[in-house]
């Protein structure tokens, strides 16, 4: 049996939707006090009514995190409505398509600005926090796209997750000494309003492609990231837990056919 999580201090960026509101969900359920973030007030409303129907303490903070102020602002809020930082989910990423040869600047510097950048500073935001805690836990969405996979149209995206690994490394080692560790969960193709828009077709062909032929929920990121959140996990820094079913096992299709 795990320690019981109840009465953290969970910050969710990116909390609105997807496999943000996943990770939001698991930890409410598991009695958390959790601040979600986003950009949309009325999905943040409608999460934040949904996640505490069972009585749960669930609010939000409208915040962009590519800007540093934003950021800070988050952690204040933390601050005054939890009493600060226990865990830190930066989970705030998008993933719009753009193939290498038509990508622009502003292509380039929107994902860049939100995975990458919005992820070190949410971290700097919170590391007061997290600091005072004594049992600080930072918890990073990356990706197998990028460090492990790739797939057309998302070259931005894959470099912005990898990148987030690269941070999480030395992150870690320069965070152990207060305590905070800093991991990150690395989902594969998650059942999501994002994914849901890619069509039928997409889903069906990806689930063929996994050994366990279904794709996964935003539970099951959410289980991952409340597991690293745990005392248990308390040994484990600078390191990503892979969540995609076996999708990057076999070496072709016809692995599967075995």
């Amino acid at each position: 049996m795990f320690t019981s999580i109840a009465g953290r201090a969970v910050v969710v960026t990116g909390g609105t939707r997807g496999i943000g509101k996943g990770i939001a969900s698991v930890f409410a359920r598991n009695g958390a006090r959790v601040l979600l973030t986003g950009r949309d007030e009325q999905a943040a409303k409608a999460t934040v009514a949904e996640l505490g129907a069972g009585g749960a303490e669930v609010s939000y903070v409208l915040a962009d995190v590519s800007r540093r102020a934003d950021c800070e602002r988050m952690a204040q809020v933390a601050a005054e409505r939890l009493g600060g930082v226990d865990v830190l989910c930066a989970n705030a990423g998008i993933f719009p398509d753009a193939r290498l040869a038509d990508m622009t600047d502003a292509d380039i510097e929107q994902v860049f600005g939100t995975n990458l950048k919005g992820c070190i500073l949410s971290v700097q935001a919170c590391l007061p926090a997290l600091t005072a805690s004594g049992r600080g836990r930072v918890i990073l969405t990356s990706s197998i796209t990028g460090p492990i996979t790739g797939f057309p149209g998302w070259s931005h995206y894959g470099a912005s997750k990898a990148g987030q690994l690269g941070f999480m490394r030395t992150a870690a080692i320069e965070l152990a000494a207060s305590g905070i560790t800093v991991n990150a969960v690395m989902p594969g193709n998650i059942i999501t309003e994002g994914l849901a828009d890619l069509g039928e077709d997409y889903l069906a062909q990806m689930s063929a492609s996994i050994p366990l032929r279904r794709l996964g929920s935003v539970d099951d990121i959410g289980h991952a990231a409340l597991f690293l959140a745990s005392e248990e996990a308390g040994y484990i820094t600078g390191q990503t837990i892979v969540v995609d079913g076996g999708q990057v096992l076999p070496e072709s299709l016809a692995a599967l056919d075995g």
